[in-house]
């Protein structure tokens, strides 16, 4: 009998692996429950931060396995993850899914994310080792959604660094690391991939010694401890692997003595007091259909229970929105955990606060006055402060509703309401997106912290039924504050970033000279092993547009990386001459045909194939002169009773240049748009009428300007 009790119970419920792979929200009665408050002493709190492709999400699934929180899918599980069952828009496939039985990537649980392989939003995750419960956060690898790491930062109390035992820090390694030293965290270094063997952990150990000397780092932080592993493999040493003739052989087996850093290095959040008033900033927003909004955040200071009232204060001490705490979710491996109490030092998500928001802090009223607010641990002011400034954004963009002639065909959200009240709901929870009025009072302007920030959010829109027109990415510039009094004209800033480039050393004069050309400026050249070479330079953001989405492949042969990330405002550099060669655009609307697109060849490049359609104003391809070139794409062949020796000609067509959103944005000139629908991604001359657009060239107007 009792047992049929506890089975029963909601709590006792383990969700299927579909649920814990898709973390989305399961009703209550699928929710485990948790009564119980952890002293602080048992509770660590890290991030994994890292740059790009260096291994934090790989890193994390193995600490999930290794811990019990993830289990091995039986066989008739691993039958859900086929690419039949994958979504219609993502390429995943069930071989990036499954590995031994485990899913991999957990964390990675969007398409976009799983597509593109990369992580965009930070999320928490936790286990339990040894009595002890980890909080684990991982963050982006992308300068572009550094944003992320710099708001989740606030919420841990130690950083465990991963860097490419190969690769050796890169550019967003500084940026990370920089924020989480600057915050006094003390980190931990993870070599990871130390398996290859091209890993050289003696120099890439030299490296950083140097990267933590520049940022400042204090001798604490520099006194860091450093483990080898392979996150892949699932291994992690104090000591060096032993390198054979055929492979690496390591001395440990699992991940221990990871989880014994974390808990011996990062101390537990024991400074923060539960005997004060409830106080918590908000640093994520999550949604849930069953229960709203919901604020995650480190609670700071006292202890909360289901019931209790809170407010909602801003940086400025003013109240902004209350309500009554519905629910409180901690985190177990990839479920919510409902508990009915929870206190500082924990990481947990709150129902039921009405006119929450981003770096808001919610508290308990007992601690604010009617006249202002009482001594506290933290007010809101300080709260606030907590959360680093986000570095400001660089590039921009207008949006506005598609009025293409094929514009409502396949969308379902056509309207420029639709689309604000959409865009101006990100930016409540995309911290690092600033949304501004556009030119005219139909359109938008978004800046954010690169292409690939900006890309992505077209993207998702674009899987939501958005149809949009979308006008060329600039850089953000500022008006210089110390140069230029009252009525005098301001010199103006732009955005400089600092790039770094690891390239084989017979293509490094190529790049060199495309970025010299796009206005950069050479920093550092040093020669790597096995013929590579690092070239770092500072070049105006407007200069990598349209540079890293095409042409560094082609400079490289496919053997090399580039990455930026964001320096500083320096005056403006002059203009940049990218060299794109002229259109060919379209002068018919129709279904365009092979016998039309077959002589346009020796033209230039095709964007398009004999299908769907186009219309008078569309660029269907790239010419291979400066000019633009005015074709028609539907020419049909003439059926007639006339016999030539061309009438059955073979038709030979190449295959057309493909573009992602991503670089259809880098590639359009000033005079273009691109059209975004849920089904097409098009690129197309802002003004139609030919003969418009030709009056207005005739009347002064250049190309570009």
């Amino acid at each position: 009998m009792l047992t049929s009790i506890v089975r029963s119970r909601p709590w006792s419920f383990i969700p299927s692996a579909s649920a814990r792979l898709s973390l989305t929200t399961v009703p209550r009665s699928a929710r485990p429950f948790s009564s119980s408050m952890l002293p602080t002493e048992k509770i660590r709190n890290i991030a994994i931060i890292a740059h790009v492709d260096h291994g934090k999400t790989t890193l994390v699934d193995q600490l999930l396995r290794q811990s019990g929180t993830i289990k091995q899918l039986s066989a008739t599980e691993q039958v859900q993850y086929t690419p039949s069952s994958t979504p219609a828009t993502s390429t995943t496939t069930a071989d990036s899914v499954i590995d031994n039985g485990f899913i991999t990537r957990v964390m990675d649980s969007n398409d976009l994310e799983r597509e593109r392989g990369i992580t965009i939003l930070s999320k928490c995750t936790s286990v339990n080792y040894n009595g002890n419960l980890i909080n684990i956060v991982d963050t982006p690898g992308h300068a572009d959604f550094g944003g992320e790491v710099e708001r989740i930062l606030s919420m841990v109390d130690g950083v465990a660094l991963v860097v490419d035992a190969t690769e050796g820090p890169m550019t967003q390694t500084r940026f990370v690391l920089g924020k989480a030293l600057k915050r006094g965290l003390k980190p931990l270094v993870v070599l990871n991939k130390a398996d290859r063997p091209t890993a050289r952990p003696a120099q890439v150990e030299s490296d950083l010694f140097d990267l933590f000397a520049t940022l400042g780092a204090t001798d604490e932080q520099v006194e860091y401890p450093l483990l080898y592993a392979s996150a892949k493999q699932g291994w992690a040493q104090d000591t060096p692997p032993t390198p054979s003739t055929t492979e690496v052989i390591p001395t440990n087996t699992d991940m221990t003595p990871l989880f014994d850093l974390i808990l011996s290095h990062v101390g537990p959040p024991a400074h923060l007091d539960r005997t004060q008033p409830f106080s918590m900033l908000t640093v994520q927003i999550e949604s849930d259909p069953y229960v709203g909004m919901l604020y995650l955040g480190r609670i700071h200071s006292g202890v909360l229970r289901v019931g209790d009232s809170v407010w909602a204060i801003d940086a400025e001490g003013n109240k902004v929105g209350d309500g009554k705490v519905k629910k409180i979710y901690g985190r177990k491996g990839l479920e919510r955990v409902e508990k009915d109490v929870a206190g500082a030092g924990e990481i947990i998500s709150i129902a039921g606060i009405k006119n929450g928001g981003i770096n808001i802090t919610l508290v308990h009223p007992e601690g604010w006055s009617e006249g202002g607010p009482k001594p506290l641990p933290v007010t809101a002011a300080a709260a606030a402060a907590q959360s680093s400034p986000i570095d400001p954004p660089t590039i921009s963009i207008f949006v506005h509703a598609n009025d293409s002639p094929l514009a409502g065909q396949e969308g379902t959200k056509l309207t420029s309401q639709l689309i604000r009240e959409r865009i101006y709901k990100e930016a409540e929870t995309n911290v690092a997106l600033t949304v501004l009025p556009g030119p005219t009072s139909e359109s938008l302007e978004l800046r954010g912290r690169g292409v690939l920030h900006l890309g992505v959010l077209l993207e998702t829109l674009r899987r939501e039924g958005f149809e949009l027109g979308v006008g060329p990415p600039k850089a953000v510039m500022i008006p210089d504050p110390n140069v230029g009094g009252p009525g005098e004209q301001k010199r103006m800033l732009e955005p400089i970033e600092e790039c770094t480039v690891l390239v084989k050393e017979q293509y490094a004069g190529s790049v060199v000279q495309k970025l010299t050309m796009r206005k950069g400026e050479m920093i550092s050249y040093d020669a790597e092993e096995d013929g590579w070479v690092r070239v770092v330079m500072e070049i105006p953001a407007r200069g990598l547009i349209g540079y890293m989405s095409g042409e560094f492949k082609n400079d490289v042969h496919g053997e090399g990386t580039i990455n930026h990330i964001f320096k500083a405002y320096e005056p403006y550099r002059g203009a940049i001459d990218t060299g794109r060669n002229g259109a060919l655009i379209s002068m018919a609307s129709g279904e365009p045909s092979g016998y039309a697109i077959a002589p346009l060849q020796a033209r230039g490049t095709m964007f398009i194939h004999p299908s769907g359609q186009v219309y008078p104003g569309m660029v269907i391809g790239e010419s291979s002169k400066s000019q633009d070139l005015y074709v028609n794409p539907c020419l049909k062949k003439q059926l007639t009773n006339i016999r030539a020796a061309a009438a059955d000609e073979k038709i030979v067509l190449s295959s057309p240049r493909v573009m992602s959103l991503e670089e259809h944005l880098a590639y359009m000139a000033d005079d273009e748009l691109v059209e975004i629908t849920p089904g097409s991604v098009r690129l197309r001359k802002v003004v139609l009428d030919g003969k418009r657009r030709m009056a207005g060239l005739k009347g002064g107007k250049k190309k570009g300007t």
